[in-house]
């Protein structure tokens, strides 16, 4: 369950079991699809760059996406896609900036 107070949901390229999530840019993918979704809706050429409520990035070595409650604020929709991609690909959701997870070798 996702708190009201966090600011900022933390999605790790990492599985439930540990394991390093696959494609390697499924980050950049995510956070393209939700490239339209920004302050002001979508603009011409926004498909160009990220939005800056769903970032793609890494913590250490792992992948993730920072998705902001404002996105949720400006499209439900959209904020419940993302959780659901988590959710559908049991991946790991931190609402405080985690510590680097170790990367697992099989993964």
């Amino acid at each position: 369950m996702v708190s009201t107070a966090s600011k900022e949901l933390y999605i790790l390229g990492v599985t439930a079991q540990g394991k390093t999530f696959r494609p390697s840019d499924w980050a950049e993918r995510l956070a393209g699809v939700m490239s339209p979704f920004r302050p002001g809706g979508p603009q011409p050429g926004s498909h160009l760059g990220y939005s800056p409520w769903c970032v793609p990035t890494s913590i250490g070595q792992v992948k993730c996406v920072i998705i902001h409650r404002d996105l949720r604020d400006h499209d439900v929709m959209a904020w419940d896609f993302c959780l659901n991609f988590a959710k559908d690909n049991e991946l790991q959701v931190s609402e405080t900036r985690p510590v680097p997870p170790e990367r697992s070798e099989r993964g």
